[in-house]
């Protein structure tokens, strides 16, 4: 039980490093004052360019994962791995370093997915971002990666464990991008390269 415990908080401390706030530190900027406030590499693209953008959205994917890699490498499986998976992204969503505030968790949940299950991971990306190119949405990207992840994960029989974790981080997809969901449906959401007033 303490072992567990240990493991779901190692994985959520992972998840909580802002990486985002301190690439863009690094460049006199507090992220969260510019743009939509979001301190993902969508915002830090428009505000930043892509070279601070590749490296928060490479430090969020790679930190989901490495909370997934140590847990296997300390023996755990099953559904306590997926408990980790969830407690890394909910650490990005939720960060104990940012008054539990922090981003959408997309980045940091396909990190979690690409050491969890590759094959699924990398069925699900190219559609995910395929959505993205082709609307220019990434927010509506997002969240179709996150469903076909679930739909992918039920078509090719995972377990069951799997199938719940899945299930969960596609919701809390949902969840972070409720107000992008609503500007989709009036019309106002932000295309990626549009720079000011973004929202994603």
């Amino acid at each position: 039980m303490g072992s567990a415990l240990l493991a779901l908080v190692v994985a959520y401390l992972f998840g909580s490093i802002p990486a985002g706030v301190l690439v863009a530190r690094t460049y006199g900027v507090d992220i969260r004052k510019v743009g939509s406030g979001n301190i993902g590499a969508t915002n830090v693209l428009r505000a930043l360019g892509p070279g601070p953008a590749l490296m928060v959205a490479f430090f969020d994917v790679f930190k989901g994962g490495v909370a997934v890699l140590i847990a296997r490498a300390v023996g755990i499986e099953g559904p306590l791995l997926g408990g980790v998976a969830l407690a890394a992204v909910l650490g990005h969503n939720y960060s104990l370093f940012l008054g539990f505030r922090g981003g959408k968790g997309v980045a940091t949940s396909f990190g979690t997915l690409l050491f969890l299950d590759p094959i699924l991971a990398l069925w699900t990306f190219p559609i995910g971002v395929s959505v993205m190119l082709l609307t220019r949405y990434v927010s509506a990207g997002s969240m179709t990666g996150g469903v076909a992840a679930m739909v992918l994960a039920l078509a090719l029989s995972r377990p069951l464990w799997e199938v719940v974790t899945v299930g969960l981080m596609a919701l809390l997809i949902f969840w972070t991008h409720r107000e992008n969901l609503k500007r989709l449906q009036a019309g106002t959401e932000r295309r990626l390269g549009e720079k000011e007033g973004g929202h994603a």
